[in-house]
Protein backbone atom coordinates (compact mmCIF):
# COMPACT_ATOMS: atom_id res chain seq x y z
CA UNK A 1 0.00 0.00 0.00
CA UNK A 2 1.21 3.45 -0.96
CA UNK A 3 1.05 6.02 1.86
CA UNK A 4 -1.37 8.75 1.41
CA UNK A 5 1.22 11.74 0.88
CA UNK A 6 3.88 9.88 -0.43
CA UNK A 7 6.37 9.21 2.60
CA UNK A 8 5.83 7.46 5.92
CA UNK A 9 8.05 9.36 8.14
CA UNK A 10 6.96 11.24 10.86
CA UNK A 11 9.62 13.66 11.46
CA UNK A 12 8.63 15.64 13.82
CA UNK A 13 6.40 15.87 17.30
CA UNK A 14 5.00 19.52 18.26
CA UNK A 15 3.88 20.60 21.82
CA UNK A 16 1.85 23.32 22.80
CA UNK A 17 2.97 25.48 25.78
CA UNK A 18 1.93 28.59 27.74
CA UNK A 19 5.98 29.39 28.35
CA UNK A 20 8.47 28.59 25.99
CA UNK A 21 11.29 29.62 28.41
CA UNK A 22 10.39 27.13 31.04
CA UNK A 23 9.59 24.31 28.32
CA UNK A 24 13.17 25.16 26.67
CA UNK A 25 14.79 24.63 30.19
CA UNK A 26 12.69 21.66 30.51
CA UNK A 27 13.70 19.90 27.52
CA UNK A 28 17.07 21.01 27.87
CA UNK A 29 17.73 18.91 30.81
CA UNK A 30 15.85 15.80 29.48
CA UNK A 31 18.16 16.00 26.30
CA UNK A 32 21.33 16.99 27.50
CA UNK A 33 21.38 20.50 25.48
CA UNK A 34 22.00 23.85 26.12
CA UNK A 35 18.91 25.68 26.84
CA UNK A 36 17.55 26.49 23.15
CA UNK A 37 16.44 29.87 21.92
CA UNK A 38 12.94 30.58 20.16
CA UNK A 39 12.17 33.31 17.81
CA UNK A 40 8.94 34.70 16.71
CA UNK A 41 7.33 33.64 13.35
CA UNK A 42 6.80 36.74 10.83
CA UNK A 43 3.93 39.11 10.87
CA UNK A 44 1.22 38.32 8.43
CA UNK A 45 2.49 39.58 5.18
CA UNK A 46 5.19 37.16 5.37
CA UNK A 47 3.90 33.90 7.27
CA UNK A 48 0.48 34.72 5.21
CA UNK A 49 -1.44 32.28 8.12
CA UNK A 50 -4.93 31.36 6.82
CA UNK A 51 -6.91 29.68 9.57
CA UNK A 52 -10.59 27.96 8.87
CA UNK A 53 -10.50 29.99 5.53
CA UNK A 54 -9.64 33.54 7.25
CA UNK A 55 -6.83 35.76 7.44
CA UNK A 56 -5.27 35.48 10.91
CA UNK A 57 -2.51 37.76 12.46
CA UNK A 58 -1.51 35.07 14.42
CA UNK A 59 2.04 34.81 15.37
CA UNK A 60 4.02 32.13 16.92
CA UNK A 61 7.42 31.58 19.23
CA UNK A 62 9.16 28.79 18.34
CA UNK A 63 12.14 26.25 18.95
CA UNK A 64 12.91 23.10 16.76
CA UNK A 65 15.21 20.66 18.46
CA UNK A 66 17.01 18.35 16.28
CA UNK A 67 16.89 14.94 18.57
CA UNK A 68 18.84 11.35 17.39
CA UNK A 69 15.47 10.50 15.89
CA UNK A 70 12.20 12.42 15.51
CA UNK A 71 12.61 16.34 15.89
CA UNK A 72 10.78 17.85 18.60
CA UNK A 73 9.16 21.46 18.60
CA UNK A 74 8.03 23.93 20.87
CA UNK A 75 5.28 26.45 20.24
CA UNK A 76 4.04 29.40 22.38
CA UNK A 77 0.81 30.70 20.52
CA UNK A 78 -0.26 34.17 20.69
CA UNK A 79 -3.86 35.23 21.36
CA UNK A 80 -4.72 35.93 17.38
CA UNK A 81 -7.00 32.88 15.98
CA UNK A 82 -4.73 29.67 14.96
CA UNK A 83 -5.17 25.95 15.51
CA UNK A 84 -2.40 26.08 18.17
CA UNK A 85 -4.33 29.15 20.62
CA UNK A 86 -7.50 27.04 20.09
CA UNK A 87 -5.50 23.64 21.36
CA UNK A 88 -4.26 25.32 24.42
CA UNK A 89 -7.79 26.88 25.13
CA UNK A 90 -9.60 23.43 24.62
CA UNK A 91 -6.94 20.56 25.79
CA UNK A 92 -4.80 22.80 27.17
CA UNK A 93 -0.65 22.36 27.05
CA UNK A 94 0.29 18.97 25.29
CA UNK A 95 1.06 17.32 21.79
CA UNK A 96 -0.69 19.33 19.00
CA UNK A 97 0.70 17.01 16.18
CA UNK A 98 3.13 15.40 14.22
CA UNK A 99 4.66 16.25 10.79
CA UNK A 100 5.07 14.92 7.70
CA UNK A 101 7.58 16.48 4.50
CA UNK A 102 5.89 16.44 1.24
CA UNK A 103 6.09 17.78 -2.02
CA UNK A 104 3.60 19.93 -3.99
CA UNK A 105 1.76 20.50 -0.99
CA UNK A 106 -0.82 22.49 -2.92
CA UNK A 107 -1.76 18.80 -4.41
CA UNK A 108 -1.38 17.37 -0.80
CA UNK A 109 -4.32 19.73 0.50
CA UNK A 110 -6.42 18.96 -2.60
CA UNK A 111 -6.07 15.18 -1.79
CA UNK A 112 -6.60 15.79 1.72
CA UNK A 113 -9.96 17.11 1.42
CA UNK A 114 -10.93 14.51 -1.10
CA UNK A 115 -10.04 11.99 1.82
CA UNK A 116 -12.39 13.64 4.62
CA UNK A 117 -9.46 15.25 6.36
CA UNK A 118 -10.06 19.14 6.02
CA UNK A 119 -7.19 21.85 6.14
CA UNK A 120 -7.74 23.96 9.26
CA UNK A 121 -4.70 26.20 8.58
CA UNK A 122 -1.98 27.04 6.52
CA UNK A 123 0.91 29.74 5.88
CA UNK A 124 4.94 30.34 5.35
CA UNK A 125 7.89 29.89 7.04
CA UNK A 126 9.69 32.88 8.12
CA UNK A 127 12.48 31.07 9.73
CA UNK A 128 13.51 29.20 5.80
CA UNK A 129 11.60 29.56 2.45
CA UNK A 130 8.43 26.86 2.30
CA UNK A 131 4.88 26.57 3.55
CA UNK A 132 3.13 23.94 5.98
CA UNK A 133 -0.78 22.97 6.02
CA UNK A 134 -2.69 21.44 8.73
CA UNK A 135 -4.63 18.51 8.34
CA UNK A 136 -7.58 17.55 10.57
CA UNK A 137 -6.54 14.04 11.05
CA UNK A 138 -8.04 13.99 14.54
CA UNK A 139 -11.07 12.14 14.24
CA UNK A 140 -9.29 9.02 12.85
CA UNK A 141 -5.93 9.24 14.08
CA UNK A 142 -6.21 11.04 17.35
CA UNK A 143 -3.72 13.87 16.58
CA UNK A 144 -3.72 16.31 13.88
CA UNK A 145 -1.13 16.30 10.96
CA UNK A 146 1.04 19.09 9.49
CA UNK A 147 2.15 18.69 6.15
CA UNK A 148 5.59 20.00 5.37
CA UNK A 149 6.98 21.65 1.84
CA UNK A 150 10.27 22.56 2.17
CA UNK A 151 12.75 24.93 -0.29
CA UNK A 152 15.68 24.81 2.00
CA UNK A 153 17.44 23.07 4.81
CA UNK A 154 15.99 24.02 8.15
CA UNK A 155 18.39 25.55 11.13
CA UNK A 156 17.42 23.88 14.32
CA UNK A 157 19.13 22.86 17.67
CA UNK A 158 20.96 19.95 17.78
CA UNK A 159 20.55 17.37 21.14
CA UNK A 160 22.60 14.32 18.59
CA UNK A 161 25.07 12.49 20.03
CA UNK A 162 28.38 14.30 20.05
CA UNK A 163 26.66 17.78 19.89
CA UNK A 164 26.06 18.24 23.80
CA UNK A 165 29.46 19.96 25.00
CA UNK A 166 29.77 17.12 27.13
CA UNK A 167 25.98 16.61 29.11
CA UNK A 168 24.13 13.51 29.04
CA UNK A 169 20.31 13.16 28.59
CA UNK A 170 18.75 12.98 31.81
CA UNK A 171 17.83 9.25 30.83
CA UNK A 172 21.03 7.98 29.34
CA UNK A 173 19.10 8.47 25.76
CA UNK A 174 17.13 11.34 23.77
CA UNK A 175 15.78 9.04 21.62
CA UNK A 176 12.05 9.00 21.61
CA UNK A 177 11.25 5.59 20.94
CA UNK A 178 7.28 5.78 20.68
CA UNK A 179 4.36 8.32 20.54
CA UNK A 180 1.30 6.31 21.95
CA UNK A 181 -2.37 6.86 21.81
CA UNK A 182 -5.56 5.83 23.35
CA UNK A 183 -8.40 5.14 21.47
CA UNK A 184 -11.97 3.25 21.56
CA UNK A 185 -11.91 1.64 18.37
CA UNK A 186 -8.29 0.28 17.52
CA UNK A 187 -9.23 -1.72 13.92
CA UNK A 188 -10.60 1.79 13.05
CA UNK A 189 -7.48 3.52 14.38
CA UNK A 190 -5.22 0.97 12.92
CA UNK A 191 -6.54 1.55 9.75
CA UNK A 192 -6.62 5.06 9.26
CA UNK A 193 -2.29 4.92 10.43
CA UNK A 194 -2.19 2.47 7.45
CA UNK A 195 -3.79 4.28 4.88
CA UNK A 196 -1.95 7.02 5.58
CA UNK A 197 1.56 5.94 6.66
CA UNK A 198 1.16 2.75 3.63
CA UNK A 199 2.00 0.56 6.32
CA UNK A 200 1.05 -2.99 6.80
CA UNK A 201 -1.58 -4.26 9.02
CA UNK A 202 0.29 -4.73 12.55
CA UNK A 203 -0.83 -7.64 14.41
CA UNK A 204 -3.24 -7.00 17.16
CA UNK A 205 -1.60 -8.10 20.49
CA UNK A 206 -4.01 -9.17 23.71
CA UNK A 207 -2.89 -7.96 27.14
CA UNK A 208 -0.47 -10.71 29.05
CA UNK A 209 -1.63 -12.66 31.53
CA UNK A 210 -1.56 -10.90 34.97
CA UNK A 211 1.27 -13.18 36.43
CA UNK A 212 3.15 -12.14 33.65
CA UNK A 213 2.50 -8.28 33.43
CA UNK A 214 2.38 -7.95 37.24
CA UNK A 215 0.55 -4.60 36.11
CA UNK A 216 0.63 -1.83 39.56
CA UNK A 217 -1.70 1.16 38.73
CA UNK A 218 -1.39 4.26 41.49
CA UNK A 219 -0.14 1.58 43.97
CA UNK A 220 -2.64 -0.83 43.53
CA UNK A 221 -2.37 -4.49 41.53
CA UNK A 222 -4.95 -4.48 38.52
CA UNK A 223 -5.41 -7.05 35.57
CA UNK A 224 -4.25 -3.46 33.16
CA UNK A 225 -6.02 -5.19 30.43
CA UNK A 226 -5.59 -3.33 27.20
CA UNK A 227 -5.45 -4.51 23.11
CA UNK A 228 -1.95 -2.93 21.55
CA UNK A 229 -0.91 -2.40 18.04
CA UNK A 230 2.68 -1.12 17.08
CA UNK A 231 3.36 0.37 13.72
CA UNK A 232 6.83 1.26 13.02
CA UNK A 233 8.30 4.34 10.94
CA UNK A 234 11.72 5.39 10.06
CA UNK A 235 12.16 7.50 13.16
CA UNK A 236 9.57 6.79 15.67
CA UNK A 237 7.02 3.98 16.38
CA UNK A 238 3.16 4.68 16.70
CA UNK A 239 1.82 2.98 19.50
CA UNK A 240 -2.54 2.48 19.76
CA UNK A 241 -3.70 1.02 22.74
CA UNK A 242 -7.43 0.02 23.54
CA UNK A 243 -7.77 -0.25 27.51
CA UNK A 244 -10.68 -2.44 28.63
CA UNK A 245 -13.23 -0.83 30.00
CA UNK A 246 -13.41 -2.91 32.48
CA UNK A 247 -10.03 -3.09 34.08
CA UNK A 248 -8.27 -0.18 35.73
CA UNK A 249 -5.57 1.52 34.32
CA UNK A 250 -3.75 4.46 33.17
CA UNK A 251 -4.86 4.40 29.55
CA UNK A 252 -8.73 3.94 30.76
CA UNK A 253 -8.34 6.97 33.24
CA UNK A 254 -6.95 8.78 30.29
CA UNK A 255 -9.84 8.06 28.07
CA UNK A 256 -12.44 8.65 30.87
CA UNK A 257 -10.59 12.05 31.75
CA UNK A 258 -9.45 13.28 28.21
CA UNK A 259 -10.63 11.47 25.28
CA UNK A 260 -8.95 9.56 22.64
CA UNK A 261 -5.22 11.41 22.07
CA UNK A 262 -1.48 11.02 22.64
CA UNK A 263 -1.15 9.02 26.20
CA UNK A 264 2.74 8.69 26.28
CA UNK A 265 6.13 8.79 24.22
CA UNK A 266 8.58 6.71 25.45
CA UNK A 267 12.20 6.17 26.54
CA UNK A 268 13.95 2.70 26.10
CA UNK A 269 16.69 2.88 29.15
CA UNK A 270 19.31 1.13 31.38
CA UNK A 271 18.19 0.40 34.84
CA UNK A 272 14.95 1.68 34.59
CA UNK A 273 14.45 0.91 38.39
CA UNK A 274 17.06 3.55 39.23
CA UNK A 275 15.51 5.91 36.11
CA UNK A 276 12.24 5.98 37.69
CA UNK A 277 12.98 6.44 41.39
CA UNK A 278 14.82 9.15 40.06
CA UNK A 279 12.54 10.72 38.34
CA UNK A 280 10.31 10.58 41.95
CA UNK A 281 12.72 12.14 43.70
CA UNK A 282 12.19 15.24 41.63
CA UNK A 283 8.76 15.05 42.10
CA UNK A 284 7.24 12.77 39.24
CA UNK A 285 5.53 9.76 40.40
CA UNK A 286 5.09 6.29 39.60
CA UNK A 287 1.28 6.42 37.54
CA UNK A 288 1.72 2.45 36.36
CA UNK A 289 4.43 -0.08 35.82
CA UNK A 290 4.33 -3.56 35.10
CA UNK A 291 5.84 -6.35 32.64
CA UNK A 292 5.71 -6.52 28.96
CA UNK A 293 3.16 -8.44 27.46
CA UNK A 294 5.46 -11.65 27.02
CA UNK A 295 7.30 -11.13 29.64
CA UNK A 296 10.38 -9.80 27.83
CA UNK A 297 10.57 -6.69 29.43
CA UNK A 298 9.31 -3.96 31.73
CA UNK A 299 7.73 -0.38 31.53
CA UNK A 300 6.54 2.59 34.19
CA UNK A 301 4.90 5.57 33.00
CA UNK A 302 5.82 8.66 35.18
CA UNK A 303 3.52 11.79 35.89
CA UNK A 304 6.00 14.43 33.79
CA UNK A 305 2.80 16.35 32.61
CA UNK A 306 3.82 18.94 34.48
CA UNK A 307 7.15 19.55 33.09
CA UNK A 308 7.38 17.70 29.98
CA UNK A 309 3.43 17.95 29.16
CA UNK A 310 3.23 14.39 28.49
CA UNK A 311 3.69 10.82 30.50
CA UNK A 312 7.17 9.79 29.24
CA UNK A 313 7.05 5.99 29.75
CA UNK A 314 10.25 4.53 30.59
CA UNK A 315 10.74 1.10 28.34
CA UNK A 316 13.40 -1.61 29.46
CA UNK A 317 14.28 -4.45 27.07
CA UNK A 318 15.96 -7.97 28.50
CA UNK A 319 17.97 -9.44 26.12
CA UNK A 320 16.53 -12.36 23.88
Amino acid sequence: MKALYGTNEINQIAFVVRDIEQAAESFAKLLGIPKPDCFLTGASDISRVIYNGKRSEARNKLIFIHTPGVQIELIEPDEAPSTMRDFLDERGEGIHHIALEVDRIKRQVELSGDRGYPVVQTGEFTSSKGRYAYVDTFGRCKTMLELLEREEPQAVTAAAEGEREGREPLLGTGVVKQIAFVVRDLEATIDAYCELLGAEKPRIIEAGAPEVTQVVFRGEPTDGKSRYAFIDTPLVQIELIEPDPASPSTWLEHLERHGEGVHHISFVVHNLDEKAAMLENMGFPVIQKGNFWNGRGKYAYMDTVSEWKVIIELLEKYDG
